[in-house]
């Protein structure tokens, strides 16, 4: 699904900015490791020093590749590379700090689709899923899960899958698009707004058949 030439204007500068905010955020992480970890906790410091680097790294592929994006599932797959790459950094900064872990605000891909003009008929056409039983399919989940269930699978699916998680392997990204695509459905199909839809697609679609 193309994205309008304003949408991607607005997703390149959205993306860019949090690139930026979590390179300065790991850059002070950096700093805060160097000058109260070297002394009593040098072991941890060098793995910490280590996955800090490894995240500095990864934000420069993000970037190289992000002019390259045109359409709504590669901007769905380098988003979600980068939130795994936020998720990392709160783990290695929280490590640092010797706090517990805070629970950051997720990005929220519902959010995300609508920002980016991804709205629509559930029951359109975008690609190999063509209903609610397929799309439950390919998340793993019982037909009829809640919403919750759907966005649990998703995420524990995709950060399995990511090319980061993955030490770069791109092997796994069919299969990634194929959850992704499942996740855009699902996500529609359940929505409050969608219920007479989701209602008649129950019909249509009986996972008895």
């Amino acid at each position: 699904m193309p994205f309008s030439a304003a949408k991607l204007a607005q997703y390149r500068t959205g993306m860019r900015r949090r690139i930026e905010a979590l390179r300065l955020k790991t850059e002070d992480s950096l700093d805060f490791a160097i000058d109260h970890m070297m002394q009593e906790r040098v072991d941890s410091y060098f793995r910490i020093e280590q996955g800090l680097e490894e995240i500095d790294r990864s934000l420069k592929l993000i970037e190289e590749e992000l002019p390259h994006v045109c359409d709504l599932s590669g901007a769905l797959r380098l988003e979600a590379r980068l939130e795994f790459i936020e998720e990392r950094w709160e783990e290695l900064d929280s490590e640092a700090r010797e706090r517990p872990r805070r629970r950051r605000r997720r990005i929220s891909l519902a959010d995300f689709l609508k920002a980016a003009g991804g709205g629509g008929d559930p029951s359109g056409g975008r690609g190999e899923i063509t209903n609610a039983t397929e799309a439950f399919d390919a998340l793993g989940l019982e037909y009829g899960s809640s919403l919750a269930a759907v966005t649990a699978a998703f995420r524990e699916r995709a950060k399995k899958l990511h090319p980061d998680a993955r030490k770069g392997d791109r092997s796994s990204e069919p299969e990634l698009r194929r959850i992704i695509e499942a996740y855009q459905f699902l996500k529609e199909y359940l929505s409050p707004s969608a219920t007479e839809t989701a209602g008649a697609q129950d019909a249509r679609y009986n996972p008895t058949e």
